[in-house]
């Protein structure tokens, strides 16, 4: 009755490693959308405000010559 010895293929044993693999990096990928998003919220966008201030250095032509 050796039936119950039975050994894991290799095959198996890369097939649950994946697995294991792929489920860390989703929870890695839920964990870092977790905290960034609520920062994210409080933080406007990257866009340059306007503050009156007309010469600025990357405007050619606002200064005059």
């Amino acid at each position: 009755m050796a039936g119950g010895n039975r050994k894991t293929t290799m095959a198996k044993l890369e097939r649950e490693r994946r697995l294991r693999e792929r489920r860390l990096d989703k929870q890695a990928k839920k964990n870092a959308k977790k905290y960034v998003s609520p920062s994210r919220l409080d933080e406007p966008d990257e866009k340059p405000s306007d503050d009156g201030d007309e010469s600025s250095s990357d405007d050619p032509v606002g200064s005059p010559l």
